[in-house]
């Protein structure tokens, strides 16, 4: 099973927590604000995803588990 991950862009403000936390899942663009690295992320990343976006202080990371549903930041 995969884990899907959206990242509300309007929210996110760049503190890069999920990046710095969750390097394996997260990234920063070339501005600073979270991008999920690589695209899709698989379940054994799932824990580090959780991680990543519970320590949002914005919030801006929804992560779910099941099918990929296209909802992905970038």
């Amino acid at each position: 099973m995969s884990v899907h991950i959206s990242v509300d862009r309007d929210r996110c403000t760049g503190h890069g927590r999920c990046y710095v936390l969750a390097p394996d899942v997260y990234e920063p663009d070339d501005e600073g604000y979270c991008v999920v690295r690589g695209g899709a992320v698989s379940a054994e990343h799932a824990e580090a995803a959780h991680f990543g976006a519970d320590n949002c202080p914005e919030d801006a990371i929804s992560v779910g588990e099941g099918p990929e549903d296209g909802a992905r930041g970038s």
